[in-house]
């Protein structure tokens, strides 16, 4: 696999919302509808010193992304202006001292790779190429976070470049996102859509500035609707992966298993079902419907911070990112165990990454590594702009 491929899965990175939406309430029940926000308050805030620790984490954290910036303003590999998309979303929803430094010099090199279609990355030879739609959405969502009212319009562009990717050829691939905008090699994954789900989610309160000449733009939510429903396990799968996700309706980074009937199916894996739940989200399918009943009820009958559930320790901290968005936007503090104890995921996913952070010992900064380096996460500035964000989303910031 090259290194476009393999940077694919991960740069599926972490999306805060930045607005609220509203899903109907259960009108058995009778309760009020529930705000379906990765920044929404908690309904149970985590302990007073839990927090503490998170937010000691983060500002170490972002003392060491200060540290790792280059003179252009970038961080890491400069032919993916993602991987400082990362960092400077990190440093938008912060209030740490060095957040202006960090964005005065980031935005003018992501501004840089910004291209004549609209789209924001940069042309890489080979399979994928410059990985455009991955590369896009996840830098207009930051420069959104910047709030400069000057950035709009280099926005509004990127979001006509990724409406314009989302496939729509007839086969099994239609409603999804692939790598780029080539349509001649139909290709697309749950995990370039669910960045392009959110992305265009997160910024469309950009199409009311639009100039009244100009059409809005935005995805095809019932061919992604779809496109989602291909690839998430059904009852006939099988009770350990009903309900569960997988990478495209024709493969599973997770590999296959055999159901009771004999049947090979796709196995479900932990990062790929937060993936499909946060994404069934955004494209409005009801937190009651059984389709996201059955993704969230899968995760809690698999759920774990010691690994990817199926996929080890291989992509492990965009699986907490993913974890943490997914859970805050479909509004569970606590997951359910079959002896009928629940977990409070958010403080235990803050102290599982306050006890994975690597601190160095010069300088007191702070940093997250993978040392699996799958999907590029041995890569300390991706891994710990992933982490910053999750922390945060746990918060409920």
């Amino acid at each position: 696999m090259n290194s476009t491929s393999r940077l694919a899965p991960l740069l599926a990175l972490l999306l805060l919302t930045a607005g609220t939406r509203q899903a109907p309430g259960d009108a058995a029940s009778g309760s009020p509808a529930q705000t379906l926000v990765s920044h929404r308050k908690p309904t149970v805030a985590v302990d007073v010193s839990v927090a503490h620790e998170a937010r000691a984490a983060i500002n170490r954290a972002l003392d060491w992304l200060a540290t790792r910036q280059k003179p252009d303003g970038s961080w890491s590999d400069t032919n993916f202006p993602a991987l400082t998309a990362l960092p400077l979303w990190a440093f938008a929803w912060s209030e740490h001292p060095g957040r202006a430094e960090a964005i005065r010099r980031a935005v003018p090199f992501i501004l840089s790779c910004v291209q004549p279609d609209g789209g924001i990355y940069r042309i890489v030879p080979g399979k994928g190429g410059g990985l455009s739609n991955y590369n896009t959405a996840i830098c207009m969502v930051a420069l959104h976070a910047v709030n400069d009212p000057a950035l709009t319009p280099v926005i509004q562009r990127a979001r006509a470049f990724v409406s314009a990717s989302q496939y729509l050829g007839d086969d099994i691939y239609e409603g999804g996102m692939g790598y780029d905008r080539d349509t001649g090699r139909a290709y697309t994954d749950l995990s370039d859509s669910v960045i392009a789900f959110e992305a265009m989610r997160l910024t469309q309160s950009v199409e009311d500035l639009r100039p009244s000449e100009e059409k809005r733009v935005d995805l095809d939510w019932e061919a992604a609707r779809r496109f989602l429903e291909r690839v998430q396990n059904k009852e006939s799968s099988g009770p350990d992966e009903v309900g569960g996700f997988f990478y495209r309706p024709d493969e599973s980074k997770a590999g296959t298993a055999t159901n009771e009937q004999g049947v090979v199916v796709f196995r479900s894996f932990g990062s790929m079902t937060y993936a499909g739940l946060l994404s069934l989200i955004y494209a409005d399918v009801d937190r009651n419907d059984p389709r996201v009943r059955s993704a969230f009820e899968w995760s809690a009958r698999h759920w774990s911070l010691e690994e990817n559930p199926g996929m080890g320790a291989q992509g492990l901290f965009y699986f907490y990112n993913i974890l943490a968005k997914a859970l805050a936007a479909y509004g569970a503090d606590a997951i359910p165990r079959p002896d009928g104890s629940v977990i409070p995921w958010r403080t235990a996913l803050v102290e599982k990454l306050v006890a994975l952070q690597r601190t160095e010992s010069e300088t007191g900064h702070g940093y997250w590594v993978n040392d699996n380096n799958r999907f590029w996460e041995s890569n300390p500035e991706l891994v710990t702009a992933y982490s910053v964000l999750a922390l945060k989303a746990a918060l409920g910031q």
